[in-house]
């Protein structure tokens, strides 16, 4: 009897465990099955998507920003009380931080360019935002470009004093040039570093000037020579002379020829080189000498092709040592308002002006042999 009524007993145990197990089973898929409804009701009732702010630049659905750059890194913030899932700009996919910054590198095309920005949160709800930014790329103006590729040198001289007794020493030279330095250094595109001024040159103090600037100019760059001075004309040789400081009446060993300075043009590769001399006899060194100067050639031409230039307060005649040359190339630069002038446009405005109030008649045009290919020198003024 006990073997019977132990193995009905495994029986019913058995039958009850089971029983048991199955309602535990059936409890726990109503209880998951529960819960899955409950999610579904809370994730249902959770309709409203992420918001959306652009941080930079400064874009506003709805409108157009401008940009003149091309490459700008698009900063925004998406946020949900769900928190953010995700960050999609224009198709890529961002990192986004645990505050919801996100941030993208962007490269604008000339025009319109669309910017479209997607948010999703965690109950998968989305939002998608459009924005317009359009890139003008700047004009690049004759001004940059020479900016950027180019400086402006120059050399001046003025000479007062002379050594030789027999050479008269002059009052205004120098104080001509120095109004030369101020006038091209404040309102113009030359930097004080660039420009060497020479107070009562000797013949050495020009030749080493103008050897540095063959060592450091190159064929972008642009070279003002001024020189205010005594000048001598030889007829027989048919060649024109500065005079230094230190030259002699009676020995020609220290003066400067043209002849020499034609050299140094030719050696000193410029893109465009402008000779001015307040001199005696001074117009010796011209291949044309223009009276009428074209000056309506487009400024970007003119700049395009190399010159050598010059322009000089008489002929082959003495210039007096007042000289309303010197005083109207001074005015004309400082009362100048245009971003850009050319030399032509320069001598064409004090020409006049010189020939009616001194016994000089002002030369203008190119010089012999340099390397002038019909372009000329441009003052570009600064820009305040």
């Amino acid at each position: 009897m006990s073997i019977k009524f132990s193995t009905w007993t495994l029986i019913f145990l058995f039958c009850f465990s089971f029983i048991q197990a199955q309602q535990i089973k059936s409890e726990k898929t109503f209880i998951k099955a529960n819960n899955k409804h409950s999610e579904e009701i809370d994730k249902g009732a959770d309709k409203i998507p992420p918001e959306i702010k652009i941080i930079s630049p400064a874009v506003t659905k709805g409108t157009k920003y401008k940009s003149s750059v091309s490459e700008i890194n698009f900063i925004g913030k998406a946020t949900d009380e769900n928190g953010v899932i995700s960050v999609i700009v224009n198709s890529k996919l961002q990192e986004i931080s645990k505050d919801g910054i996100f941030s993208a590198g962007l490269t604008l095309e000339p025009g319109d360019n669309e910017i479209t920005v997607i948010a999703m949160d965690n109950n998968e709800n989305l939002l998608e935002n459009k924005f317009v930014i359009e890139y003008s790329p700047p004009v690049l103006t004759l001004a940059d470009k020479v900016t950027k590729e180019s400086k402006y040198y120059g050399l001046i001289i003025g000479v007062n004093d002379y050594h030789d007794p027999a050479i008269p020493d002059l009052d205004n030279p120098i104080d001509d040039a120095q109004k030369i330095f101020d006038v091209l250094t404040t309102n113009y595109n030359f930097e004080k570093e660039n420009i060497k001024f020479i107070k009562n040159a000797k013949r050495a103090d020009i030749i080493n000037a103008l050897d540095e600037f063959a060592e450091k100019v190159t064929s972008n760059d642009n070279l003002l020579i001024f020189y205010a001075g005594h000048g001598w004309w030889d007829k027989e040789a048919n060649i024109g002379y500065w005079l230094p400081s230190d030259a002699t009446q009676n020995s020609k060993a220290d003066w400067f020829g043209n002849s020499r300075l034609v050299d140094y043009l030719n050696a000193i590769k410029t893109k465009h080189t402008l000779l001015i001399a307040d001199a005696c006899f001074g117009g010796a060194i011209f291949k044309t000498r223009k009276a009428f100067p074209d000056a309506q050639k487009a400024i970007n031409k003119l700049y395009e092709m190399p010159s050598r230039k010059a322009m000089t307060s008489g002929t082959l005649t003495e210039v007096p040592d007042r000289s309303a040359f010197s005083q109207f190339l001074v005015k004309r630069l400082t009362n100048n308002t245009e971003k850009y002038m050319s030399s032509e446009q320069l001598f064409s405005s004090l020409r006049m002006a010189v020939i009616n109030n001194s016994d000089a008649i002002p030369q203008y045009g190119e010089i012999r042999n340099v390397g002038d290919e019909g372009g000329d020198f441009i003052f570009i003024r600064k820009q305040n």
